[in-house]
């Protein structure tokens, strides 16, 4: 279920074509807003308010996404 729900999200950023920064197809829309949050700082505060209870997740996810920690084990980096 995890995995299909990361699917969803990185489809989700992918059909945001529109928003600066390029939409890449292996990306969560929350890393996205991370990267995007000096000119698109509204979208960040609205995830981070979806996930209340993590302090900082757009921040979470975009280092998730450095450290490729959705891939399988033996294809992140060491």
């Amino acid at each position: 279920m995890k995995q299909f729900l990361i699917a969803l999200d990185q489809l989700v950023n992918a059909m945001c074509f529109w928003l600066p920064g390029g939409s890449w197809a292996d990306e969560s829309l929350s890393s996205h807003a991370h990267r995007i949050q000096d000119t698109h700082p509204r979208l960040r505060l609205a995830i981070n308010k979806l996930f209340f209870w993590q302090e900082d997740h757009c921040k979470a996810a975009y280092e998730s996404e450095l450290k490729r920690n959705h891939f399988p084990p033996e294809m992140r980096n060491s």
